[in-house]
């Protein structure tokens, strides 16, 4: 045995002259003998080791290394489209260092959410496809069979006609979120529809006649505007309510964030109805005529009138004259609509004219003519413009930003005059109302392809809407902070300061903003706490106003002695006599 051992040691010590590798047998062998583990000793190694050489130890040992270090770089270009706020430049005191902590994670979050939304953008692979036409083809002599022939099944059943001669002509609007289609007979018929899957929700007759429909926050709930009065009614056909106080209503539009219906009667009067609470918001008196053109401005809520005068009006509840007025045609406004940014806004008049006037300068950018004149209007979510010209529907794309278009984007015929256009969101689809019933046309690239299932979810539960419901009525816009610029909300009205500062001073005889302000001493060991700083702040206040309470004292008494000495001074010369008081009796 005490050779072996000896034969194992020569063995190790010519082991550890070679370099050759040790196994952990012999490493056992040997700790036991030195009293000390190799394996500890090459864990301490590797311990102290900088984690570049272990990094550079591994990428030799496994041969891989990542061709692409790092995060994949994102264009300038995407994450200027989600830049959301920029970075704060104020300078913040040192003393000040929960604000600075609190400003500084506010510009990491919104540096991360910018760099997440543009990542995410590439996940959203829809993409707006348009019609295209063959060499020397245009595409407005593409029928709607040949297109419904040419997709597929789904999209091919979005084209049908519905045969409803008896109770027409026909309003018509889509829900939000794009599923739901409501119908409205001049004659008193009312209809619901799922028409992506055709399923009747309800239908029934008034019995009088109906100048326009509009669904309200939910699918479940929608207003219509009778001969006489308001109504609502939810989704089974069940009346809900009978509102006497809106009368002769001729065009009706919702806003979705301020639960806001507004209405325009035929009686020159523009009155808004909050649907949350059931309450009359504004009533304003136009004085402008019978309101029969009326939209809104998606951006601002603003709401856009079209008079028999050629002037088209915008107005807000918050106040009772009309924020701008422009000039638009020479002869009556028969349609207004207003794109999604709020930055163009298309009419048609009497004069055969269709314009385009740009928002921001009040401005004319475009003019067309047409021969037949445009009785209704509307804009897709992509910037489609429909126009309905008797029985002929045209299609436009690119009416503002090219030079000139000569030629429709598309056209379609219908089996008598349009009396209501609609895109449909979401889908490339255009609803038409007309005398003999309801058109449902392909338009390829009108509608937004990717949608925000927060904000409007076509394919959402019973429980989700429900839960979107609550949240939306949480955060209800009042009707107040509908301004023409809504940008404004967040500005100091540096005019109004001013004025009510200027009435300040002249109340008060001095500038109470004159003198310097007190900056109390930064004290460390949780001495600068907020109650110790305004408690500092007040004993100052009060040692300045000290002064002035002993001043205006002092003034006070001094102004007592002057009267007792001026009276006492009178009653001195009434006590003594005169050589008249033997006339008194």
């Amino acid at each position: 045995m005490a050779a072996a051992s000896e034969d194992t040691a020569a063995d190790l010590h010519v082991g550890r002259k070679k370099k050759t590798p040790v196994r952990y047998w012999h490493q056992q062998k040997y700790g036991n003998q030195s009293g000390e583990k190799t394996g500890d000793k090459q864990h301490q190694n590797l311990r102290t080791m900088s984690a570049a050489k272990r990094k550079n130890q591994d990428d030799q040992g496994h041969g891989k290394r990542d061709p692409f270090p790092g995060p994949a770089p994102i264009p300038k270009a995407r994450m200027k489209k989600f830049a959301r706020k920029e970075k704060s430049k104020e300078q913040i005191s040192k003393k000040y260092f929960k604000l600075r902590a609190a400003i500084a994670q506010s510009d990491e979050t919104s540096k991360l959410a910018q760099k997440q939304a543009a990542r995410f953008d590439l996940l959203l692979p829809e993409e707006a496809g348009f019609l295209e036409g063959d060499k020397d083809e245009d595409t407005c002599t593409i029928s709607q069979h040949d297109i419904a022939e040419a997709v597929d099944i789904t999209s091919g059943a979005k084209y049908f006609n519905l045969n409803l001669s008896q109770f027409g002509p026909y309003r018509l609007d889509y829900s939000k979120t794009g599923r739901h289609l409501l119908l409205g007979g001049r004659r008193g018929h009312v209809a619901c529809v799922d028409w992506q899957s055709k399923q009747l929700m309800c239908e029934i007759n008034v019995m009088e006649s109906i100048n326009d429909v509009r669904w309200l926050h939910t699918e479940t709930m929608f207003a219509v505007a009778q001969k006489k009065w308001l109504y609502i009614y939810d989704s089974n056909g069940i009346e809900l309510h009978c509102i006497r106080k809106f009368n002769d209503i001729l065009r009706m539009q919702f806003l979705p964030y301020h639960f806001l219906l507004a209405t325009a009667s035929a009686t020159s009067f523009l009155q808004y109805l909050d649907v949350s609470v059931g309450k009359e918001v504004a009533t304003i008196c136009t004085k402008m005529g019978r309101l029969d053109v009326m939209c809104q401005n998606p951006y601002n809520a603003i709401i856009h009138l079209g008079h028999p005068n050629g002037t088209v009006t915008l107005w807000s509840p918050n106040q009772k004259e009309a924020v701008v007025k422009m000039l638009c045609h020479q002869g009556g406004v028969r349609s207004v609509t207003v794109d999604k940014t709020g930055t163009y806004m298309v009419t048609s008049g009497m004069d055969k004219k269709l314009k385009v006037f740009d928002i921001r300068k009040f401005q004319p950018v475009k003019s067309y003519f047409l021969p037949e004149g445009a009785s209704c209007l509307s804009l897709s979510q992509r910037g489609l413009l429909s126009a309905a010209t008797g029985d002929v529907i045209q299609v436009y794309r690119d009416v503002w930003s090219t030079d000139t278009v000569t030629k429709p984007y598309m056209a379609h015929r219908v089996r008598a005059a349009a009396w209501g256009l609609h895109f449909c969101p979401f889908e490339d689809v255009l609803g038409v109302g007309h005398g003999q019933g309801f058109t449902s046309m392909l338009v390829p690239g009108a509608g937004e392809p990717n949608f925000d299932g927060l904000d409007s979810n076509p394919y959402r539960s019973t429980k989700q809407r429900q839960e979107w419901e609550v949240k939306a009525l949480l955060e209800k816009i009042q009707p107040d902070l509908i301004s023409l610029d809504p940008r404004e909300l967040g500005k100091v009205d540096v005019a109004t300061f001013q004025q009510r500062h200027q009435d300040r001073v002249e109340a008060l005889g001095f500038d109470p903003l004159a003198r310097e302000r007190f900056v109390p001493k930064y004290k460390k060991k949780g001495r600068s706490s907020t109650g110790n700083v305004e408690r500092r702040k007040k004993q100052v206040a009060h040692g300045g106003k000290r002064a002035l309470i002993v001043q205006s004292m002092e003034d006070k008494m001094k102004m007592q002695k002057e009267r007792k000495a001026k009276e006492s001074k009178a009653s001195a010369l009434a006590s003594q006599k005169s050589a008249l008081d033997r006339f008194r009796k």
